[in-house]
């Protein structure tokens, strides 16, 4: 593993993160077959930072993501994400009411490739679906996915179907959706994947104002260095099936990043090493 790696510390925007600590040890999943899909993970991430698993498709992150999000189970080594820091940030978070923390805020949320959106509900009500599950009054819960639609740009959308929305669009939904239950952990299976570049660059500089504004952290799963390299303070890099960490790399670029940075040397330059890193594991 390179030596530039040692340190995972970067700096973070927010005074205080909302995010929480994961911890994969020694995590290994064999489906029946057998197929060895991920082998003997080992990764600590600190609380509030954005890390992005990059690797070619079919590698096995998504795999690791889904185990890291309790949707699937290893078959040996195990995860833990800080459930006591779950509750310090809620009782910290004094702009939410006491009786609303439970119902009103979640440790995890999951965004797939898929919008995954009802097609007979709103936007704002599917937008709030996840605090309608939670019991919350609906005043409250409309007002709440309306705000989320407010961070993602969506709000004169609320009362539009599906349907009537771009691939973007809905993606943007999708993400309003996972931030409304006010996450710690938020983890994102290759959103925008199937987005023209330009919309897609345009979302990941979406992501990473929202993640700045909210100091949760972020496990992002890609196969495109640029977006790895844009998104993110660390990029683990796998190599192909079954996912092994090739290199985990800290990202030597700016807090700030307006999408002029993707043109400047310096972020070449880093391109360059993660694609070295996917070159050395196998992926090319």
């Amino acid at each position: 593993m390179p030596s530039s790696t040692e340190t995972h510390s970067a700096p973070h925007p927010s005074t205080s993160s909302l995010g929480v600590p994961v911890r994969v040890s020694d995590v290994t999943r064999l489906f029946p077959g057998p197929v060895l899909t991920v082998d003997r993970v080992n990764l600590s991430v600190p609380a509030g930072q954005f890390v992005s698993f990059l690797g070619p498709s079919g590698c096995g992150k998504s795999t690791l993501l889904r185990l890291i999000a309790s949707l699937d189970r290893p078959t040996s080594g195990s995860v833990e994400i800080d459930r006591t820091a779950v509750a310090s940030t809620q009782a910290k978070s004094s702009h939410i009411a006491s009786s609303e923390i439970d119902s009103r805020t979640s440790p995890i949320a999951f965004v797939f490739q898929d919008a995954h959106l009802l097609p007979w509900r709103s936007v704002l009500r599917n937008v709030a679906l996840p605090l309608e599950l939670s019991g919350l009054d609906k005043t409250a819960r409309l007002q709440a996915a309306l705000d989320a639609l407010n961070e993602v740009g969506l709000s004169d959308a609320a009362d539009r179907y599906p349907a009537q929305l771009s691939g973007g669009m809905r993606m943007r939904v999708s993400l309003a959706r996972a931030l409304v239950t006010r996450p710690r952990l938020l983890l994102l299976d290759e959103p925008f994947a199937a987005l023209d570049e330009l919309t897609r660059q345009r979302l990941d500089e979406k992501l990473y104002q929202l993640w700045q504004a909210h100091g949760m952290t972020v496990l992002f799963v890609t196969h495109s260095i640029s977006e790895a390299l844009y998104l993110s303070q660390r990029v683990v890099v796998f190599s192909p099936r079954p996912a092994r960490i090739v290199a985990d790399r800290t990202i030597d670029l700016p807090i700030e990043r307006p999408v002029s940075l993707r043109t400047e040397p310096s972020f070449a330059a880093q391109a360059r090493l993660l694609h070295e890193d996917l070159v050395r594991g196998g992926a090319a």
